[in-house]
């Protein structure tokens, strides 16, 4: 059977984007050769010392760059500039928004190196991205209110992991699809085409490390996930990896929840509404899964800042469902 490139399958799907005159399939393109450029430093981090380690600097969050993280926010902006269409970006390693090309009809929000920490010990890390279609005048410059968009304004999203292999997930509201990377030829096939989350519930991921600076209600749901129950299927398996990108992928492969809680040395939670929550959040609801904050649907929140944090459940919709319940007692 012959394997689809994601380069036919872009052209095979151009109703889903209406209206774009091919400006989508071009950002997704930005996307996939910055990837195959940052996946090939990724894969040989440690031979390559230039790339290996800190980076001296701290982002706009207070975390430590690595370099890889510089390096891979450089070549995604670089990338999108080259392709005309992107009027603005927002990364998580970069204090403010930065312009690009006034004609552009296009935001893009990225995490560039998702998990960097784990660079160093040859853990999964990832790209995630989110575009949106700007909110100012076409030919104007960028403004905050272009970046401080809901969830439900996104027109595609996706992530990038790389691992074992590298593979591109992303949605356009159409279902969504993953690629995997050859990297002897160049190129990323179909690989899991129209991906959902298994209805059965199997792994709940958390750092359990924060368990006693949680809520009472994420406590009691992670001490349900552990009870023996075999009417229920209990207990979950837990599996936590610390790289979001790795930790989202397996439980969309396998079935889970993905939970990030507030507590009380983060009261406003961890993860990046505009770059990880909101990108994440697309692709779940694409994939028949459900993304929350504990209280309210991801994709609803109005950002205020342009790092905004929030807490974060994400996966299988019963599960979800199941810890809201807990929350909703406290």
């Amino acid at each position: 059977m012959k394997l689809k490139t994601l380069g036919e399958f872009i052209i095979d799907r151009q109703q889903d984007f209406p209206g774009s005159s091919g400006d989508l399939s071009r950002i997704i393109s930005a996307i996939r050769l910055a990837s195959k450029i940052v996946s090939q430093q990724v894969n040989k981090a440690g031979l390559a010392r230039h790339i290996l380690g800190g980076a001296g600097t701290e982002n706009i969050q207070g975390e430590a760059q690595q370099k890889l993280d510089v390096y891979a926010d450089e070549r995604f902006i670089e990338a999108l500039n080259n392709r005309g269409n992107v009027c603005g970006i927002g990364s998580e390693e970069n204090d403010d928004f930065i312009e690009l090309n006034k004609d552009g009809k296009y935001i893009i929000l990225m995490d560039p190196l998702d998990g960097s920490s784990n660079i160093d010990v040859n853990v999964s890390i990832g790209t995630i991205f989110s575009v949106c279609k700007r909110k100012t005048e076409v030919g104007k410059s960028v403004e905050l209110k272009d970046f401080l968009q809901a969830g439900d304004d996104q027109v595609a999203a996706g992530y990038v992991l790389y691992g074992s292999s590298t593979m591109m997930v992303y949605t356009t509201g159409n279902g969504v699809n993953g690629f995997t990377y050859d990297p002897g030829i160049g190129v990323f096939f179909l690989s899991h085409p129209n991906m959902t989350f298994p209805k059965e519930n199997k792994i709940y991921s958390m750092n359990e490390g924060n368990y006693n600076k949680s809520s009472k209600g994420i406590q009691d749901y992670i001490d349900y996930c552990q009870e023996v129950d075999e009417k229920t299927n209990r207990p979950h398996t837990g599996r936590y990896i610390g790289s979001l990108v790795a930790d989202f992928h397996r439980n969309l492969i396998k079935g889970g929840i993905y939970m990030y809680p507030a507590t009380t040395s983060s009261p406003n939670g961890k993860l990046r509404l505009l770059y990880e929550c909101n990108p994440l959040a697309f692709l779940t609801e694409q994939a028949g899964g459900k993304a929350t904050d504990g209280k309210q649907r991801i994709m609803e929140i109005k950002p205020t800042q342009l790092h905004q944090r929030v807490p974060y459940f994400v996966g299988n919709t019963e599960m979800v469902e199941k810890l809201e319940s807990f929350i909703a007692k406290e």
